[in-house]
């Protein structure tokens, strides 16, 4: 889980606090229309004052968060409110959609895993203007590299509309990201589930732990991206237009899809643990069971060899030379009786057709 960047309490409003692991700034820059494409990387963060009077649709992608001077000349020359700023590097913040001044600023969260195999969920900032998509992502994240093949093509609506569709394009490749994850996690989940009932143990228990907090984390992360994009659906915006809406309310239902598959997970995971704990507390109750069945036979056959040690001198059994072999086969007698009366039952073994495990029948009679 991604620790969040916060100021020191008590600082004003539009303080940046970017995560310490940020590396430098990078920009780059995409500028199109239907006929044209220019393409380049920004070395001087003045560089990008010719962009923003452009006629074109521009995409400035702001890749890492080291440069807190570079991060707010950009936010002066393209009229960024000072809380949009706060929102896309302080990061990680709750996925969310608003107007702030002249954009709409959207948060979204792409879903991934790391070195390590744990799930990370990198923060993108999308400010939309009239005719100007800002990102920012404090890592390079490799998420839109589509997009820009798309826009290199140029098929398709992606050059004839505005940014506003190229902002539809980056969240569709960011709520993509999350169906390799969830399908991971079902896929384990199914795996889990044989584990369980075949040979569940402490290692089962761990992984059922790790899918929990896996689900979790998409749980967590996923209700308020799906929220976020539905608000974007539902309330107005005039950096929004009514065919890119179109376009977004298929992204905002496979979102839905993801949820409701997170919930199956969820469900499935917790009934998983449920399933668990069950077997070993059966398990544990056969151990119990056999343990109390063997202490059941040997409480008949302990109080004869204690009645029969005990050295009295007028015992009459002690003068029958055939005391001793009597006494074993009334004992193994005992045993084998007391065995096959727990068959009877149904205590051990299979339970056979018409066996009484209760004592219900005897209680009405």
């Amino acid at each position: 889980m991604q620790e969040k960047s916060l100021p020191p309490p008590g600082s004003r409003p539009g303080t940046l606090a970017p995560p310490p692991d940020s590396p430098p700034t990078r920009i780059r820059v995409v500028s199109y229309d239907a006929e044209t494409l220019e393409e380049r990387t920004i070395d001087n963060v003045e560089s990008l004052a010719a962009y923003t009077a452009t006629t074109r649709a521009t995409w400035v992608d702001v890749q890492g968060f080291g440069d807190e001077h570079v991060l707010r000349r950009i936010a002066d020359l393209f009229d960024v409110h000072p809380l949009a700023l706060e929102d896309a590097v302080n990061v990680p913040h709750r996925a969310s959609t608003e107007v702030r001044g002249r954009h709409h600023v959207i948060v979204a969260r792409a879903m991934q895993r790391d070195d390590r195999g744990r799930l990370t969920s990198p923060q993108v900032c999308l400010v939309l203007g009239p005719r100007v998509l800002i990102t920012f992502q404090d890592h390079y994240l490799g998420l839109f590299e589509p997009v820009r093949e798309r826009i290199r093509e140029g098929i398709g609506p992606m050059r004839r509309l505005g940014p506003d569709y190229l902002a539809y394009a980056l969240l569709d490749a960011i709520v993509d990201r999350w169906f390799p994850v969830l399908d991971a996690v079902a896929q384990g989940l199914e795996q889990a589930e044989d584990q369980v009932i075949e040979d569940s143990g402490p290692q089962t228990l761990g992984r059922l732990h790790r899918l929990r907090r896996d689900v979790t984390v998409l749980r967590r992360v996923g209700w308020p991206q799906r929220e976020a994009l539905q608000s974007i659906l539902r309330d107005p915006s005039a950096m929004v237009s009514e065919e890119v809406r179109s376009y977004l309310r298929d992204t905002s239902d496979h979102m839905t899809q993801i949820m409701e598959g997170v919930d199956a997970c969820r469900e499935m995971v917790t009934g998983l643990m449920d399933l668990h704990l069950s077997t070993l507390g059966h398990r544990t109750n056969e151990v119990m069971k056999v343990l109390t069945l063997m202490a059941s036979i040997f409480i008949p056959l302990t109080f004869l060899a204690g009645l029969y040690g005990m050295n009295f001198h007028d015992m009459p059994e002690l003068d029958n030379p055939y005391a001793y072999p009597i006494l074993l086969a009334i004992m193994v007698a005992i045993a084998v009786a007391m065995l096959v009366w727990f068959r009877r039952r149904g205590w051990i073994g299979p339970l056979r057709r018409g066996a009484r495990i209760d004592s219900d029948d005897d209680a009405g009679d």
